[in-house]
């Protein structure tokens, strides 16, 4: 039987609570005061501390603070006065699994002791995990050996088995998604949804819909009742990816479900409860966004109780090794080919570069480069055309004569020479504004005049080259 500690210094509240959740099955205890209920977790461990935030003797920051001391995990819900969001997003700073304001209310509270029960589970079915991450250097889908990649899977061991939201920040490319996904497979809500999306990809119209669903009749074309990403991903996790493209309304109500735990579909009266588990987002400099107006401050403060910073893959070139033969592995079962490696030089060369499109642009590299040996190993022979010089990159970093091909990844040698029919030329004095233009034209060109994919290739969002467009367009400029 799952043991639960209250700690409340109101006779009533303490007495009540206690009652409630006996009445659950869960054998519970009660303490008045933060250094009472620290001596009771220490005798009696409980699985769960439900504590009040505001105590004499011991605060219930302070309990929470000694409880993370102790060798055992032990899930501590904080109780909050209405309008104390800030000490609550403090507490989950600090290591609480959620927080809940008061008065209490009994339907969360028993989500949260659900939740919280399974997660206790989990924590032993994923030890085995945990250990071959810290260890061989490997988690989910992502591996590195370097110390910053082995910081971040620390980051996402620690807080994975809490409900608190995270927001990942880092360049286009560099996995954050995977790393969303890591939170989602190590916490207790792995065997639900996992719900991605991308909120620069959705037009402005229909990303509340998308996002809230909406009923019958809501809106014009509404002929029935559907539902939205949080529906979908209900006891899951969801992942709302470049947040600093949401429209602002749409933030707005965002920030009301971080909040109440609840949201109202398009066209309803009614609150529908929600026990989801956030994880956004971002390319961009959250702190820039917020200053420039992409990012409501309040929602920024909501969503960054806990921040992973993914690093660029220039900055832990020592993982390229590790990752490369991961994804050779990968290339070899998805396209039924047999390459056993890389050659010395090859690796060299991909140690060398930039990676302006982080892991993503290596993937792309490695799948081409496994498609062409087929089998053996790969060398530099099968590297894409001007290899080092611009890549993928959707700025041209370097003020000198290139060529730069407009060509998706995974095109076969014969498409990319049509492709040379599509290409610009940046010579010396050309600037780099005028060079990204002649690039982002060209990409469209390429596309077909196709936005979305055109913007996926460049690596930048879709509202990023809608808004590039109108720049040339108001200066008189073709787009």
């Amino acid at each position: 039987m799952v043991k639960v500690l209250i700690v409340e210094d109101e006779e009533h509240a303490r007495t009540g609570l206690t009652e409630l959740v006996e009445s659950w099955g869960y054998r519970a205890s009660s303490a008045s005061n933060g250094l009472e209920g620290l001596e009771k977790v220490v005798q009696w461990s409980p699985s769960i501390v439900v504590t009040d935030l505001k105590m004499p003797r011991m605060d219930g920051m302070m309990l929470l603070s000694r409880i993370s001391e102790l060798p055992e995990r032990v899930a501590v819900v904080m109780l909050t006065a209405q309008g104390s969001i800030e000490s609550a997003v403090e507490a989950m700073r600090l290591g609480a699994f959620d927080y809940l304001p008061k008065p209490v209310d009994p339907v969360r509270l028993k989500q949260i002791l659900h939740t919280a029960t399974r997660q206790k589970e989990t924590d032993v079915e994923l030890e085995p995990q945990r250990r071959l991450a810290r260890d061989s250097g490997t988690l989910g889908t992502m591996v590195g050996n370097t110390p910053e990649m082995k910081a971040i899977f620390k980051m996402i061991e620690r807080v994975a088995p809490s409900n608190v939201p995270v927001l990942i920040t880092g360049e286009s490319g560099t996995g954050k998604e995977l790393v969303a996904r890591a939170l989602h497979d190590l916490s207790s809500r792995r065997t639900k949804p996992f719900v991605a999306v991308n909120c620069a990809a959705i037009p402005e119209t229909l990303i509340e819909s998308e996002i809230f669903g909406h009923e019958k009749g809501a809106f014009t074309g509404a002929v029935e009742r559907r539902a939205g990403c949080f529906e979908l991903a209900e006891e899951g996790t969801l992942l709302l990816d470049e947040i600093g493209e949401m429209p602002a309304a749409t933030q707005a109500k965002l920030l009301r479900v971080l909040e109440d735990r609840a949201f109202r579909r398009l066209g309803s009266k009614l609150e529908t409860p929600t026990n989801v588990r956030i994880v956004a987002a971002t390319n961009k400099d959250p702190q820039e966004a917020v200053e420039n107006g992409d990012l409501r401050g309040d929602l920024f403060y909501r969503l960054n109780v806990f921040n992973i910073q993914m690093p660029a893959l220039r900055e832990h070139r020592g993982d390229v090794k590790v990752i490369a033969e991961k994804m050779i592995d990968d290339m070899n079962e998805r396209h039924a080919c047999s390459v056993a490696g890389m050659s010395g030089e090859l690796l060299a060369r991909l140690e060398a570069y930039d990676w302006p499109g982080n892991v993503r642009e290596l993937r792309n590299t490695i799948e081409r480069a496994t498609i062409l040996a087929g089998s053996g190993t790969i060398g530099v022979e099968h590297l894409p055309p001007r290899f080092g010089e611009a890549g993928f990159a959707p700025l041209v970093r370097q003020q000198r004569s290139v060529k730069v091909v407009a060509l998706q990844p995974g095109l076969t040698p014969a498409e990319e020479r049509r492709a040379e029919e599509r290409t610009v030329s940046v010579t010396v004095g050309t600037t780099v504004d005028e060079a990204e233009k002649q690039l982002i034209l060209k990409t469209l060109q390429s596309t077909q005049n196709n936005k979305t994919k055109a913007a996926e290739i460049l690596g930048i969002s879709s509202k990023t080259l809608q808004n590039k467009l109108k720049e040339y367009s108001a200066a008189g400029r073709p787009g």
